[in-house]
């Protein structure tokens, strides 16, 4: 929690719950990033918060934005992104929408199959297009699976293709899934689009782009490799697959942008026993998993939580929602502790929340309204 943050909090007493970001610590993580990989273009990842107090910052700073949807790309353009900043990431895209961006200006597109091809050649025509390949999200906490990606063989003869539709073969992307906790990962995904790469160059194709995808992690629960170490790992994996004939180079960092510099604080609206013999107590929060803490399916994603009442005994609990929804459990696995003195009425922080909540959160699920935002 960033004093900025902090001092709100107590100035304000704001009602909960609600997410409270610093867009200071937004502009010292995006400078980390730029200077940790200076020979790559940034693309901030909308989707992890698309606030406009982050967007203005990001724009002054002189970000480029990688863009999800026709909604997001509006987004930027109003807060005064240049449309050649910006990236339509997303491989699966409404022709309406193709064509929306080719109209504002967007002239970079992603793409993983044929038919999303044929879309762009018709709809956004000599426009610049980069295709999305498979790899292993080992070592994500949040894997991003196989529904984006195509295989290399696959990727090849659809580059041979987008230049054939009059379309420019600009570059190879891949993720290697969000909150990546191993710069192996990166390694391996670039040795295998490095291969790739070079093929397409010997046969002609004018590539010379290669989107390193983002996933960079936050601290949560547990300590992560700094960003240097990724960059250090990435930079290796570069050189040692290229040479000195290094291609353009994108990365599209989200989490680690705006992660830590967001506090959701929340009130514990019950704490409670299933038998007075358990020693597994109940802690419900007015926010769950429909209120934006989507990303705890599954336990995925391990938020670090803070009470007045830290530094004093504590005990095993399960902590969930205030939803009449059975899944809306956060946490009853991951071996959580907190204070045994932790009652209803208390305040809760949830720290490093600044990405992939407010977007998540449902719209008025059992009447609960969408989760409170405040830019500071």
């Amino acid at each position: 929690m960033t004093s900025k943050v902090a001092r709100f909090l107590a100035d304000h007493q704001p009602a909960t719950p609600c997410l409270v970001l610093d867009v200071d610590r937004v502009e010292a993580n995006f400078r980390r990033i730029s200077a940790g990989l200076p020979l790559a273009r940034v693309y901030y990842a909308v989707k992890a918060n698309p606030a406009r107090p982050i967007l203005d910052r990001l724009v002054a700073l002189g970000s480029s934005f990688d863009a999800a949807g026709i909604e997001e790309i509006e987004m930027c353009l109003a807060a005064g992104a240049a449309p050649e900043r910006i990236s339509f990431g997303n491989t699966i895209k409404k022709s309406s929408a193709i064509a929306r961006a080719f109209a504002a200006g967007v002239d970079m597109f992603a793409f993983d199959s044929a038919e999303e091809l044929d879309k762009l050649a018709q709809l956004a025509p000599g426009s610049r297009v980069y295709c999305r390949i498979l790899v292993e999200n080992e070592g994500a906490d949040w894997p991003l699976s196989r529904k984006f990606g195509t295989t290399v063989a696959n990727a090849r003869t659809l580059m041979l293709r987008a230049a054939e539709l009059g379309l420019d073969p600009y570059g190879l992307s891949f993720h290697v899934g969000s909150q990546q906790t191993t710069t192996g990962s990166y390694e391996a995904a670039i040795g295998k689009v490095a291969m790739l790469f070079t093929d397409l160059r010997d046969a002609g194709v004018n590539i010379r782009m290669v989107n390193l995808g983002g996933g960079f992690p936050v601290r949560y629960r547990e300590e992560v490799p700094e960003f240097g170490q990724f960059a250090d790992a990435i930079m290796g994996a570069m050189t040692e697959h290229f040479g000195n004939a290094l291609p353009e180079m994108l990365i599209e960092p989200g989490r680690s942008v705006v992660g830590d510099a967001g506090v959701i604080a929340a009130e514990v609206v019950l704490v409670s026993r299933k038998d007075p013999t358990d020693p597994v107590r109940w802690v419900y929060l007015d926010i769950g998993r429909f209120g934006g803490l989507a990303e705890t399916e599954g336990e995925a994603i391990k938020y670090r939580f803070t009470t007045a009442h830290d530094g004093g005994e504590t005990g095993p609990v399960a902590i969930a929602g205030p939803t009449c929804d059975g899944a809306d459990i956060l946490y009853e696995r991951s071996n959580y502790r907190l204070p045994l003195a932790l009652t209803a009425g208390d305040r809760i922080e949830i720290l490093a929340a600044g990405a992939y909540t407010t977007t998540y959160a449902s719209q008025r699920f059992n009447g609960f309204s969408p989760l409170a935002e405040h830019y500071v």
